[in-house]
Protein backbone atom coordinates (compact mmCIF):
# COMPACT_ATOMS: atom_id res chain seq x y z
CA UNK A 1 0.00 0.00 0.00
CA UNK A 2 1.68 3.20 -1.22
CA UNK A 3 -1.13 5.71 -0.72
CA UNK A 4 -0.69 8.66 1.63
CA UNK A 5 -2.75 8.12 4.79
CA UNK A 6 -4.37 11.08 6.56
CA UNK A 7 -5.03 10.50 10.27
CA UNK A 8 -6.96 12.77 12.63
CA UNK A 9 -6.63 12.44 16.40
CA UNK A 10 -2.97 11.59 15.87
CA UNK A 11 -1.85 12.27 19.44
CA UNK A 12 -4.69 10.26 20.91
CA UNK A 13 -4.39 6.75 22.27
CA UNK A 14 -5.47 4.83 19.16
CA UNK A 15 -4.00 7.37 16.74
CA UNK A 16 -0.57 7.10 18.36
CA UNK A 17 -0.47 3.30 18.13
CA UNK A 18 -1.80 3.28 14.57
CA UNK A 19 0.80 5.76 13.35
CA UNK A 20 3.55 3.83 15.10
CA UNK A 21 2.47 0.69 13.24
CA UNK A 22 2.13 2.41 9.85
CA UNK A 23 5.52 4.12 10.13
CA UNK A 24 7.06 0.69 10.57
CA UNK A 25 5.20 -0.38 7.42
CA UNK A 26 6.87 2.52 5.54
CA UNK A 27 3.59 4.31 4.84
CA UNK A 28 3.52 8.10 4.39
CA UNK A 29 1.37 9.68 7.09
CA UNK A 30 -0.16 13.13 7.41
CA UNK A 31 -1.37 13.54 10.99
CA UNK A 32 -3.39 16.20 12.79
CA UNK A 33 -4.48 16.77 16.38
CA UNK A 34 -5.68 19.80 18.31
CA UNK A 35 -3.98 18.62 21.55
CA UNK A 36 -7.01 19.68 23.57
CA UNK A 37 -6.81 19.63 27.38
CA UNK A 38 -9.62 17.10 28.03
CA UNK A 39 -6.86 15.00 29.55
CA UNK A 40 -3.12 15.54 30.03
CA UNK A 41 -1.67 17.43 27.08
CA UNK A 42 1.77 16.34 28.30
CA UNK A 43 0.85 12.69 27.71
CA UNK A 44 -0.22 13.55 24.17
CA UNK A 45 3.03 15.41 23.65
CA UNK A 46 4.97 12.40 24.96
CA UNK A 47 3.21 10.20 22.42
CA UNK A 48 4.25 12.56 19.64
CA UNK A 49 7.82 12.57 20.90
CA UNK A 50 7.83 8.77 20.68
CA UNK A 51 6.66 8.98 17.07
CA UNK A 52 9.33 11.56 16.19
CA UNK A 53 11.97 9.06 17.33
CA UNK A 54 10.93 6.67 14.58
CA UNK A 55 12.40 6.92 11.13
CA UNK A 56 9.48 7.29 8.79
CA UNK A 57 7.33 9.51 6.60
CA UNK A 58 5.43 11.30 9.35
CA UNK A 59 4.19 14.89 9.10
CA UNK A 60 2.29 16.34 12.06
CA UNK A 61 0.11 19.46 12.11
CA UNK A 62 -1.58 20.97 15.13
CA UNK A 63 -5.13 21.95 14.25
CA UNK A 64 -8.80 21.19 14.65
CA UNK A 65 -11.11 19.22 12.36
CA UNK A 66 -13.72 21.89 13.08
CA UNK A 67 -11.50 24.24 11.02
CA UNK A 68 -12.59 23.52 7.45
CA UNK A 69 -9.94 25.73 5.84
CA UNK A 70 -7.14 24.10 7.83
CA UNK A 71 -8.22 20.62 6.70
CA UNK A 72 -8.85 21.68 3.12
CA UNK A 73 -5.35 23.09 2.71
CA UNK A 74 -3.75 19.89 3.98
CA UNK A 75 -5.83 17.74 1.63
CA UNK A 76 -4.92 19.96 -1.32
CA UNK A 77 -1.24 19.79 -0.43
CA UNK A 78 -0.89 16.05 0.23
CA UNK A 79 -3.84 14.53 -1.70
CA UNK A 80 -4.37 11.58 0.67
CA UNK A 81 -6.29 8.58 -0.65
CA UNK A 82 -6.98 6.94 2.72
CA UNK A 83 -8.44 8.93 5.61
CA UNK A 84 -8.77 7.61 9.16
CA UNK A 85 -10.83 9.83 11.43
CA UNK A 86 -10.02 9.16 15.08
CA UNK A 87 -10.48 12.74 16.26
CA UNK A 88 -13.45 13.15 18.57
CA UNK A 89 -14.39 14.47 21.95
CA UNK A 90 -14.43 11.34 24.11
CA UNK A 91 -16.02 10.53 27.44
CA UNK A 92 -19.54 9.22 28.03
CA UNK A 93 -19.87 10.85 31.43
CA UNK A 94 -18.15 14.04 30.28
CA UNK A 95 -20.82 14.41 27.59
CA UNK A 96 -23.51 14.64 30.26
CA UNK A 97 -22.22 18.04 31.43
CA UNK A 98 -20.57 19.31 28.23
CA UNK A 99 -22.87 18.39 25.32
CA UNK A 100 -22.01 21.32 23.05
CA UNK A 101 -18.34 20.28 22.88
CA UNK A 102 -19.44 16.92 21.48
CA UNK A 103 -21.73 18.53 18.93
CA UNK A 104 -18.91 20.72 17.63
CA UNK A 105 -16.16 18.12 17.42
CA UNK A 106 -18.07 14.95 16.70
CA UNK A 107 -20.73 16.37 14.39
CA UNK A 108 -19.37 19.57 12.81
CA UNK A 109 -15.80 18.28 12.74
CA UNK A 110 -16.73 14.94 11.22
CA UNK A 111 -18.95 16.74 8.70
CA UNK A 112 -15.87 18.64 7.51
CA UNK A 113 -13.92 15.39 7.16
CA UNK A 114 -16.73 13.88 5.08
CA UNK A 115 -17.14 16.90 2.84
CA UNK A 116 -13.42 17.28 2.12
CA UNK A 117 -13.01 13.53 1.62
CA UNK A 118 -15.82 13.67 -0.93
CA UNK A 119 -14.31 16.64 -2.75
CA UNK A 120 -10.88 14.98 -2.73
CA UNK A 121 -12.25 11.70 -4.10
CA UNK A 122 -10.74 9.69 -1.25
CA UNK A 123 -10.52 5.94 -1.91
CA UNK A 124 -11.44 4.90 1.63
CA UNK A 125 -12.60 6.78 4.72
CA UNK A 126 -12.38 4.86 8.00
CA UNK A 127 -13.93 6.48 11.06
CA UNK A 128 -14.18 5.67 14.76
CA UNK A 129 -17.58 4.78 16.09
CA UNK A 130 -18.24 3.18 19.47
CA UNK A 131 -19.97 0.35 21.27
CA UNK A 132 -21.87 3.17 23.01
CA UNK A 133 -24.23 3.35 20.01
CA UNK A 134 -25.97 0.20 21.29
CA UNK A 135 -27.26 2.35 24.14
CA UNK A 136 -29.95 0.96 26.39
CA UNK A 137 -30.35 -2.30 24.49
CA UNK A 138 -30.10 -5.53 26.53
CA UNK A 139 -29.83 -7.60 23.34
CA UNK A 140 -26.45 -9.31 23.80
CA UNK A 141 -24.13 -9.96 22.13
CA UNK A 142 -24.19 -6.63 20.34
CA UNK A 143 -24.39 -7.27 16.62
CA UNK A 144 -24.07 -4.83 13.73
CA UNK A 145 -27.34 -6.33 12.50
CA UNK A 146 -29.16 -4.93 15.55
CA UNK A 147 -30.87 -1.55 15.47
CA UNK A 148 -29.18 1.21 17.47
CA UNK A 149 -32.06 3.60 18.04
CA UNK A 150 -31.80 4.16 21.79
CA UNK A 151 -28.56 5.98 22.74
CA UNK A 152 -28.28 6.94 26.42
CA UNK A 153 -25.60 9.65 26.22
CA UNK A 154 -24.77 12.61 24.00
CA UNK A 155 -21.50 10.87 23.13
CA UNK A 156 -23.38 7.79 21.89
CA UNK A 157 -25.81 9.95 19.92
CA UNK A 158 -22.90 11.77 18.26
CA UNK A 159 -21.34 8.46 17.21
CA UNK A 160 -24.59 7.16 15.76
CA UNK A 161 -24.87 10.47 13.92
CA UNK A 162 -21.43 9.85 12.43
CA UNK A 163 -22.60 6.51 11.06
CA UNK A 164 -25.69 8.07 9.52
CA UNK A 165 -23.70 10.95 8.04
CA UNK A 166 -21.11 8.59 6.55
CA UNK A 167 -23.78 6.38 5.02
CA UNK A 168 -25.44 9.39 3.42
CA UNK A 169 -22.16 10.50 1.82
CA UNK A 170 -21.54 6.95 0.63
CA UNK A 171 -24.98 6.89 -0.97
CA UNK A 172 -24.95 10.37 -2.48
CA UNK A 173 -21.32 10.62 -3.56
CA UNK A 174 -20.08 7.00 -3.72
CA UNK A 175 -17.59 7.68 -0.91
CA UNK A 176 -16.32 4.31 0.38
CA UNK A 177 -16.56 4.49 4.17
CA UNK A 178 -16.13 2.05 7.05
CA UNK A 179 -17.27 2.69 10.62
CA UNK A 180 -15.57 0.82 13.45
CA UNK A 181 -17.39 0.34 16.74
CA UNK A 182 -14.62 0.08 19.32
CA UNK A 183 -15.32 -1.80 22.55
CA UNK A 184 -13.52 -0.37 25.65
CA UNK A 185 -9.99 -0.04 24.31
CA UNK A 186 -7.12 -0.30 26.80
CA UNK A 187 -3.35 -0.75 26.91
CA UNK A 188 -0.02 1.11 27.20
CA UNK A 189 -0.14 4.86 26.49
CA UNK A 190 -3.88 4.76 27.19
CA UNK A 191 -6.34 7.46 28.20
CA UNK A 192 -6.08 8.64 31.84
CA UNK A 193 -9.87 9.04 32.07
CA UNK A 194 -10.50 5.32 31.49
CA UNK A 195 -11.30 3.02 34.42
CA UNK A 196 -8.18 0.83 34.22
CA UNK A 197 -5.96 3.93 34.29
CA UNK A 198 -7.92 5.65 37.06
CA UNK A 199 -8.07 2.51 39.19
CA UNK A 200 -4.36 1.78 38.82
CA UNK A 201 -3.40 5.32 39.79
CA UNK A 202 -5.76 5.48 42.77
CA UNK A 203 -4.83 2.05 44.13
CA UNK A 204 -1.11 2.86 43.97
CA UNK A 205 -1.72 6.17 45.76
CA UNK A 206 -3.93 4.58 48.41
CA UNK A 207 -6.99 6.54 47.30
CA UNK A 208 -10.55 5.23 47.03
CA UNK A 209 -12.06 4.30 43.67
CA UNK A 210 -15.67 4.81 42.55
CA UNK A 211 -17.30 1.47 41.71
CA UNK A 212 -20.44 2.13 39.71
CA UNK A 213 -23.55 -0.05 39.82
CA UNK A 214 -21.99 -1.56 42.94
CA UNK A 215 -19.53 -3.50 40.77
CA UNK A 216 -22.28 -5.29 38.86
CA UNK A 217 -21.33 -4.13 35.35
CA UNK A 218 -19.61 -6.00 32.55
CA UNK A 219 -17.28 -4.64 29.88
CA UNK A 220 -15.81 -6.17 26.75
CA UNK A 221 -12.21 -4.91 27.07
CA UNK A 222 -10.21 -4.84 23.81
CA UNK A 223 -6.43 -4.61 23.81
CA UNK A 224 -4.93 -1.83 21.70
CA UNK A 225 -2.80 -4.13 19.49
CA UNK A 226 -5.93 -6.01 18.42
CA UNK A 227 -7.61 -2.72 17.54
CA UNK A 228 -4.64 -1.64 15.43
CA UNK A 229 -4.36 -4.98 13.61
CA UNK A 230 -8.05 -4.72 12.75
CA UNK A 231 -7.74 -1.15 11.44
CA UNK A 232 -4.71 -2.02 9.29
CA UNK A 233 -6.57 -4.92 7.71
CA UNK A 234 -9.73 -2.87 7.18
CA UNK A 235 -7.66 -0.16 5.46
CA UNK A 236 -6.90 -2.59 2.64
CA UNK A 237 -10.56 -3.44 1.98
CA UNK A 238 -12.67 -0.45 0.96
CA UNK A 239 -16.42 -1.18 0.83
CA UNK A 240 -18.10 -1.54 -2.54
CA UNK A 241 -21.67 -1.13 -3.73
CA UNK A 242 -24.05 -4.04 -3.24
CA UNK A 243 -26.71 -4.44 -5.91
CA UNK A 244 -28.20 -7.42 -4.04
CA UNK A 245 -29.05 -5.42 -0.94
CA UNK A 246 -32.66 -6.09 0.10
CA UNK A 247 -34.30 -2.73 0.72
CA UNK A 248 -37.52 -4.44 1.77
CA UNK A 249 -35.67 -6.06 4.65
CA UNK A 250 -32.66 -3.78 5.25
CA UNK A 251 -29.69 -5.09 7.24
CA UNK A 252 -28.16 -2.28 9.38
CA UNK A 253 -24.67 -3.79 9.06
CA UNK A 254 -24.28 -2.94 5.38
CA UNK A 255 -25.97 -1.16 2.47
CA UNK A 256 -26.41 -0.83 -1.25
CA UNK A 257 -23.96 2.07 -0.85
CA UNK A 258 -20.20 1.52 -0.29
CA UNK A 259 -20.52 1.71 3.48
CA UNK A 260 -19.87 -0.90 6.18
CA UNK A 261 -20.03 -1.07 9.98
CA UNK A 262 -17.96 -3.44 12.13
CA UNK A 263 -17.62 -4.23 15.83
CA UNK A 264 -14.09 -4.55 17.17
CA UNK A 265 -14.19 -6.26 20.55
CA UNK A 266 -12.65 -9.13 22.46
CA UNK A 267 -16.03 -10.90 22.94
CA UNK A 268 -15.11 -11.79 26.53
CA UNK A 269 -16.91 -9.46 28.97
CA UNK A 270 -15.51 -9.14 32.49
CA UNK A 271 -17.44 -8.11 35.58
CA UNK A 272 -16.26 -4.80 37.04
CA UNK A 273 -15.53 -6.22 40.47
CA UNK A 274 -13.40 -8.98 38.89
CA UNK A 275 -11.63 -6.38 36.77
CA UNK A 276 -10.69 -4.46 39.91
CA UNK A 277 -9.37 -7.68 41.47
CA UNK A 278 -7.02 -8.10 38.48
CA UNK A 279 -5.58 -4.63 39.07
CA UNK A 280 -5.25 -5.34 42.79
CA UNK A 281 -3.29 -8.49 41.95
CA UNK A 282 -1.00 -6.55 39.60
CA UNK A 283 -0.27 -3.77 42.06
CA UNK A 284 -0.15 -5.99 45.13
CA UNK A 285 -2.51 -3.58 46.91
CA UNK A 286 -6.16 -3.68 47.92
CA UNK A 287 -8.51 -1.03 46.60
CA UNK A 288 -10.61 1.13 48.86
CA UNK A 289 -13.99 1.11 47.13
CA UNK A 290 -16.83 3.63 47.02
CA UNK A 291 -19.81 1.60 45.80
CA UNK A 292 -22.14 3.80 43.78
CA UNK A 293 -25.32 3.47 41.65
CA UNK A 294 -25.29 3.28 37.87
CA UNK A 295 -24.61 6.65 36.18
CA UNK A 296 -27.48 7.82 34.01
CA UNK A 297 -25.53 7.78 30.72
CA UNK A 298 -23.86 4.41 31.24
CA UNK A 299 -24.85 0.87 30.21
CA UNK A 300 -25.05 -2.40 32.15
CA UNK A 301 -23.02 -4.66 29.88
CA UNK A 302 -21.17 -4.76 26.57
CA UNK A 303 -20.35 -7.82 24.48
CA UNK A 304 -19.22 -7.69 20.86
CA UNK A 305 -20.30 -10.10 18.17
CA UNK A 306 -17.29 -9.90 15.83
CA UNK A 307 -18.32 -12.55 13.31
CA UNK A 308 -18.72 -10.01 10.50
CA UNK A 309 -15.26 -8.57 11.19
CA UNK A 310 -13.68 -12.03 11.24
CA UNK A 311 -15.29 -12.92 7.94
CA UNK A 312 -14.22 -9.63 6.36
CA UNK A 313 -10.56 -9.43 7.45
CA UNK A 314 -9.80 -12.94 8.73
CA UNK A 315 -8.87 -11.67 12.18
CA UNK A 316 -10.41 -11.78 15.66
CA UNK A 317 -9.19 -9.78 18.67
CA UNK A 318 -7.77 -12.32 21.10
CA UNK A 319 -5.52 -10.73 23.74
CA UNK A 320 -6.73 -11.75 27.20
CA UNK A 321 -7.50 -9.02 29.72
CA UNK A 322 -4.98 -10.45 32.17
CA UNK A 323 -2.22 -10.32 29.55
CA UNK A 324 -3.18 -6.85 28.33
CA UNK A 325 -3.39 -5.34 31.82
CA UNK A 326 0.03 -6.73 32.64
CA UNK A 327 1.50 -4.96 29.59
CA UNK A 328 -0.28 -1.75 30.58
CA UNK A 329 1.03 -1.93 34.14
CA UNK A 330 4.62 -2.46 32.99
CA UNK A 331 4.31 0.64 30.79
CA UNK A 332 2.62 2.63 33.57
CA UNK A 333 5.41 1.94 36.06
CA UNK A 334 8.08 2.82 33.50
CA UNK A 335 6.38 5.97 32.25
CA UNK A 336 5.60 7.37 35.69
CA UNK A 337 8.85 6.01 37.17
CA UNK A 338 7.18 4.06 39.96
Amino acid sequence: MKETVFITGAAGFIGFHLIKRLIKNDIKIIAVDNLNPYYSASLKQSRLEELYKLEGKFNFYKGDIEDYIFLKKLFEKYKPKIVINLAAQAGVRYSMDNPTIFLKSNIVGFGNVLEISKESKVNHLIYASSSSVYGGSYQLPYSEKNKVDHPVSVYAASKKSNELMAHTYSHLYSLPATGLRFFTVYGPWGRPDMSYFLFTKAILQGKAIDVFNYGDMKRDFTYIDDIIESIVRVMKKAPTTNSDFDRNNPDPSHSWAPHRIFNIGNSTPVKLIDFIKMIEDLTGKKASKNFMPMPKGDVQSTLADTSLLEEYIDFKPKTSLKEGLKKFYIWYKNFYKI
